[in-house]
Parts: C-alpha cells; structure tokens; sequence
C-alpha cells in the first residue's frame, strides 16, 4: 500500500490548530498572547494574517472603532509614510489656529471702527472676559478628568462634540445683533457673548487636545513627533490672516469678510472632527475597562472637596511650582512682544532706516520663524533634553539684553535684530512647554497611583496662574508710557516734534533691555530647581 508523504499523526509535532475565519468586513489586528498582528483581507473575502497565522486565540478589535483608526494608522504610515496620530492631533491645530489668528486680530478693529462700541463698554467686556477666561481653565480641567459624561470624560469625544460648538462661536462677533448706533449697550452685550462662548469652547477644546498630547504619547521621543508636526501645523493656520486680507481688503469688504469666515469655520471644524475620530489614547482601552469601577467608588462625583483635594495635590510639587512660576513671565514676556513690538521699532528706529516692506518682513518673523526654529532644533531636543534648551533660550534672552542695553539705542539695526530674534527665541521656547507638563502629568500619575492620569486639570490650573499675565503685561508698559508722554504724542494736533520726547523714547529703549533681562533672570532662578531634566533619556516604555 502506498504511503502518504507528509508527516504521520502519530508525529511529535502537534496538530495545526485551526484558523478561524473572518466575516469579510472584519479587517483589523488581531491578539495573540498580548501580541497583536496585523491583518488584511485577502481576495476571497477573509482575512489572511502576517504573523502568528496558526493561532486559534485571537480576538479581532476590527469592528470597534479603535479598530478602524488602527487600520487608517498602520495604512497611513506604510503608504505615505506619515504618523497617522500625530497627523490627527495636529489637526486641531490647524483649525484652531485658523480661527484663533482671525479672532484675535480683527475683532478688536471690528467692534472699535465697524460696531462703534463705548470705551467704558469695551473695558467692561475685557475686565468680565479677563475673570472668565481664568476660571474656565480650571473648572473644564476638572470636568475632563472626572466627568461620567462620555463626551467630557474621553478626549476625542471633546474634541468631536467640541469642534462643532467651538466654531459657532468663531462666528459670534462678525454678525451683528441689530444696527448698532454709538455706543449702544447691545454691542457690549455682544462683546462680552463672543468673548466668553469663544474661550470657553476654546478652552473645552484646547484641553483636551492637551491632555492628549500626555496620553498618546508615553515616550519623549514620540512627543517630540507630535511637537514637529504641530508647529507645521501653527504655521499652516496662521496663513488665514493673510488671505482674510487679501479676500476681504483687510475687511473693508464685510460681505466677503463674512463669506471667508464662515469657510474657515467649516473647514476647521472638519479638521478637528478629524482629530476626534481618528486620534488614539494608550488609556482608552483602561478607561473602558475601569468604567464600571470608576462609578461604583463615585470617583465619578462632582464635589468642592474633590475638587480642592485635586488642586492641592498638584499645587504641592514643586515641579509644578517651578514651572508654572516660569510660565507666568514667560507669558508676560511673549504678550510684551506681541502688543508692543510694532509700536518699540516704529518709535526707536527711524523710518529712513528701516522700509515700511523690512518692518513688515520683521514683524512677520516674529510670528513664523519660532515654528521654523523648533522644526529645527528637533535633532537638539532629542540629544539635549527640552530642560537645557529652555535653560539655554533664558541665558540668551538676558545677555542679549544686556549687550544691547550697554551699546545703546543709535544701533538701529542691531536693535532690530535684536527685539526681532528675542521675539522668536520667547515664542520658540514656550512652543515646548507642553513637554515639562506632561512629565509633570506622568509624576503625578505614578505618585498618586491613580488609574487615569490629570492631564487636563493640570493643564487647566496652570493656565488659572499664568492667564493673567496676558492682561498684566499690556496694562504695566501702558502705564510706564503714559508716564512718560506717550498719550501726548498720539493725541498733539499735526505733526508732533519727536525730540520734544527723548525721555519717552529712553523709556521705550529700557522697556525693550531692562524687561527681557529682568525676566530672564527671574526664569533662571525658578527654572533651574526644576528636577524632571533627562526624561529625554528615559528607556521606552
């Protein structure tokens, strides 16, 4: 009798298990003994596995969503050679940075030129804007990390559900309630709508997008991915304002105004749904899993107690100290230069000296080149750490200031140079911030054994201290400058003689030095107890 070739069944190796198969629309990865394969649908209709193709122990994660944004990632990566997640979260930067840059730009002149809003209703918006926009931080922060509502407790359901809300608001200042006369109270009403539904579903937004910076990424490295992909990001939204221009006459046309922003709201509302259904949590799996635990302990519940036992906890370390102490005047440097800036060189350098087309080319570095230097220093951050390049930044801000005090205002190229880089390396250096505050997350986390880390309550209060030095800084130099004549100098009839205001321009010239040195020392002093320094070399997780 003929034998059969292969091997016999009383062979000592064991029978090939067999393999299940798949429904044709199952495609997604598969686990066996905690490794997970990729999978893909053959021709006929199943599923063909690339490793572990005889185990019988699998489960399929296809049909869930997690499934699908793993499939978009493991194609996006293979096919165009893109990090699909790094892609989904810097889309919220693009839209956000698409409306936030047409915002804060036009709708000062709208409601001052176009809406004729009263100065005393103006400043009552601000002073009722600048309360709001301190507590919300805090108070979504909170929400976020402990709400039952799936909608606020998942980052990308924030971010889905937010997006929409988010750019309705956007829209709120560029269609007025009614024909407003002067000084009508309905346009400060308005105000004070827009600003407050702008920020706070701005902050629910941004939050989460924050927090997720902490939660996608457990490793530096990976980090430093979603950095270089955001600042690219940064630098595609803050176009808007250029073709807002263009399209509009710097909204001398309103109706084409308002047609371009109502594009730019759907177009960044699109982006940030991208992010809320294509972006991936290492805690999504965790928070699924803890759910019915979370709500048995009541870890879920909304009390003051929680509340101030949370905020305690975090306000206690000193990292978080030393940081937030840091970011204040680093925010009070960055809104030094962003409101003063044009009004320092346009008194301090003479027009013959400089163009109109330099200056322009000057003021607009200060707002691209800081995404282009932290593009570039990504191979520095990798070998250096984001401790020593802030550390470095501050020592460069400060001996800077002091070689420019020492040589004198009559140095008027150097002196632009000099406030344009300073301008660059502040905005360059707080574009890193959100890396020491997600190892600030990542202490607390493994600190307090908790199974789902803070991330937005710790994003959220230490926007509670540093927000206000958007205010205070504006509020100090106009006062030092009125001081010094410059009310006079933009309220004398005709042509005012600029000699007749040396003093004010010496005082512009200290601002510009003293300011910059005075702040970096203060950034040194707090920066360096700072004790989270080599997590750049951390072995991955």
């Amino acid at each position: 009798m003929r034998v059969k070739r292969g091997r016999a069944q009383d062979s000592r190796a064991p029978p090939r298990p067999a393999v299940r198969s798949l429904p044709s629309q199952e495609v997604g990865r598969c686990r066996w003994k905690g490794r997970w394969s990729p999978a893909f649908r053959g021709v006929d209709g199943g599923v063909r596995l690339l490793r572990n193709v005889g185990c019988g122990l699998w489960r399929s994660r296809a049909g869930t969503g997690q499934g699908r944004r793993e499939l978009y990632s493991w194609k996006m990566k293979i096919l165009w050679g893109i990090h699909a997640n790094a892609l989904a979260y810097s889309m919220t930067t693009l839209g956000a940075g698409m409306m936030n840059s047409i915002f804060n730009f036009y709708y000062v002149k709208l409601f001052l030129n176009r809406y004729k809003i009263s100065e005393t209703g103006f400043h009552v918006a601000q002073v009722v804007f600048m309360i709001w926009n301190a507590i919300n931080d805090p108070l979504f922060g909170y929400i976020q990390d402990n709400s039952r509502l799936k909608c606020c407790a998942r980052r990308q359901f924030s971010i889905l559900y937010g997006a929409p809300l988010y750019g309705l608001a956007f829209l709120l200042p560029w269609f007025p309630w009614r024909l407003y006369g002067e000084g009508d109270w309905l346009c400060s009403l308005h105000l004070i709508v827009a600003l407050c539904a702008f920020d706070g579903l701005l902050t629910f937004v941004l939050l989460a997008q924050c927090a997720l910076f902490t939660e996608s990424c457990p490793r530096h490295d990976s980090r430093l991915r979603l950095i270089e992909y955001n600042q690219v990001a940064t630098l595609l939204g803050s176009t808007s304002v250029l073709f807002c221009g263009l399209i509009s006459d710097n909204m001398e046309n309103f109706a084409y105004f308002q047609v371009f922003v109502v594009l730019i709201a759907a177009l960044a509302t699109a982006c940030m749904c991208c992010t809320g259904k294509y972006s991936t949590s290492q805690y999504e799996q965790r928070e699924i899993h803890t759910e019915d635990a979370h709500l048995e302990n009541g870890d879920g519940t909304f009390s003051l107690a929680s509340v101030v036992s949370l905020t305690k906890q975090i306000m206690t370390e000193k990292n978080f100290l030393c940081f937030v102490t840091m970011n204040f005047f680093q925010v009070f440097h960055q809104a030094f230069y962003n409101n003063f800036m044009m009004i320092f060189a346009d008194n301090l350098i003479p027009k013959d000296v400089l163009s109109s087309s330099v200056r322009s080319i000057m003021y607009g570095a200060g707002f691209i080149c800081p995404q282009c230097l932290v593009l570039l220093s990504h191979a520095w951050l990798k070998k250096f750490g984001y401790y020593r390049i802030i550390l470095f930044s501050f020592y460069y801000e400060g001996v800077a200031a002091a070689v420019m005090c020492l040589l004198g205002q009559e140095h008027y190229y150097l002196l632009a140079f000099y406030v344009t880089t300073n301008m660059v390396i502040v905005q360059a250096s707080f574009s890193l911030f959100n890396l020491p505050l997600a190892d600030i997350v990542d202490a607390d986390l493994i600190k307090h054994k908790r199974r789902l880390p803070l991330s937005s309550m710790v994003f959220g209060t230490n926007a509670l201290f540093t927000k206000p030095a958007q205010s205070l800084a504006p509020m100090v130099v106009v006062a030092i400058l009125n001081h010094y004549g410059y009310y006079n100098l933009n309220n004398v009839p005709g042509r005012p003689d600029i000699r007749s205001f040396l003093d004010l321009h010496d005082a512009m010239f200290y601002l510009v030095c003293l300011v910059p040195l005075c702040i970096a020392v203060l950034q040194i002093l707090t920066w360096t107890p700072f004790s989270i320094q080599n997590s750049h070399l951390a072995a991955p997780q």
